[in-house]
């Protein structure tokens, strides 16, 4: 199979696209697949990374507005379906994929004007401008949540197949699960709760739990602060200045970066993190309990449409990153925490969501349109 995936801005577009072309290199050993980006976005690291080629050509946003970048931006735009249409000829694919960013505007319609079967898949609850605007132009869309099927008009084909993600749910065993929390210098028997704001940190949610330190509010259960490694050095020097050791916390374990994040997500009773489609997935796929602070300003609300989609089936509670401080996060986190059948049932009510066999049935959608 020879295959072309459009990816391109942010991890959250360009990890998905690259699970999508292992799935299908595992599948079929023989298979071809290249990228197509932009110069600008992390694609230039995690493709090439990944052992696939990456093709750049101009792709951009725009809004409505008449000015003079819009229309250097719609230019530009116009010339990168050109250079799309270009690397389609020449490289000949079977399919054209799309996992997001504007990228998939040109490359989608260049391969669609070109006869080429398309499928584009959307990690949000809340689809974005390319998804709505290619529905048309693609054989099949396929979606994370369940939510974001009626949000897509004029689709031949909406399938939910869930994001491909590497975190697994594992059934650890009690002595395991200690082993874990022993790791990184906890008690076993305090709830545990894990709080990130992805790998590059998030200040307002570390603001927070510096709060919750400060206060000494977690005194029932535990935390492991996945800080960011930017963060790190200044959450260090905010709590010497405190007269705190970071490395000798009561009941706190901050990481600069959390390397083994499988078997901590497994391990915890509880989550605090953003709300990005990813993280969504890998804790409904776990089946955890979890306390959602969606970024704002994003495109959209997406992850506010994220976190809804937990929270409306009784899995998550949401704290706008406004009005999130120490005192209401613990606050939340007591009332989940420290209540073991709370955490069962929230969790058990996040499964139903899951959707842990993305891979295999994005793979199955893909034969279907490759003849």
């Amino acid at each position: 199979m020879k295959v072309i995936i459009a990816a391109a801005g942010t991890a959250g577009h360009i990890n998905p696209g690259l699970a999508i072309a292992n799935k299908i290199k595992e599948e079929e050993k023989n298979s071809e697949i290249i990228f197509i980006g932009t110069q600008r976005g992390l694609e230039n690291d995690l493709v090439p990374r990944a052992g696939y080629e990456l093709k750049t050509i101009d792709a951009y946003g725009f809004s409505k507005e008449i000015s003079i970048e819009n229309l250097k931006k719609m230019y530009k735009t116009l010339k990168g379906f050109g250079e799309a249409k270009k690397i389609i000829k020449e490289f000949k694919p079977d399919i054209v994929i799309g996992t997001g960013g504007y990228i998939c505007g040109a490359t989608i319609t260049a391969a669609h004007s070109l006869k080429i079967p398309t499928l584009l898949h959307e990690s949000n609850a809340f689809p974005g401008k390319a998804i709505k605007m290619l529905a048309k132009k693609t054989n099949t869309i396929l979606v994370s949540f369940k939510d974001a099927i009626p949000r897509i008009k004029n689709c031949k084909n909406i399938v939910f197949t869930g994001t491909p993600v590497k975190i697994r749910k594992r059934d650890y065993k009690e002595e395991e699960k200690n082993r874990i929390i022993y790791g990184v210098d906890l008690d076993i028997n305090k709830p545990t709760v894990l709080v990130f704001g992805g790998s590059q940190g998030a200040k307002k949610i570390n603001d927070a739990v510096i709060e919750i330190i400060r206060n000494e509010l977690n005194r029932d259960y535990q935390i492991i602060l996945g800080s960011g490694s930017k963060q790190f050095e200044l959450i260090k020097e905010e709590l010497e200045r405190l007269g705190l050791n970071i490395d000798k916390i009561k009941n706190v374990k901050i990481l600069p970066y959390i390397y083994n994040m499988e078997e901590i997500m497994n391990a915890v009773d509880l989550i605090v993190a953003r709300s990005g489609a990813m993280t969504i997935t890998e804790i409904s796929n776990l089946g955890k309990p979890s306390i959602l602070i969606p970024l704002p300003n994003v495109s959209h609300n997406h992850q506010l449409y994220n976190a809804k989609a937990l929270e409306e089936v009784g899995a998550a509670k949401i704290i706008l990153n406004n009005e999130v401080d120490g005192r209401k996060l613990n606050e939340k986190i007591n009332e989940i925490v420290l209540d073991k059948k709370t955490v069962k049932e929230m969790g058990e009510n996040a499964l139903k969501i899951s959707a842990p066999n993305a891979s295999e049935k994005i793979y199955y959608e893909i034969k279907k349109l490759v003849k």
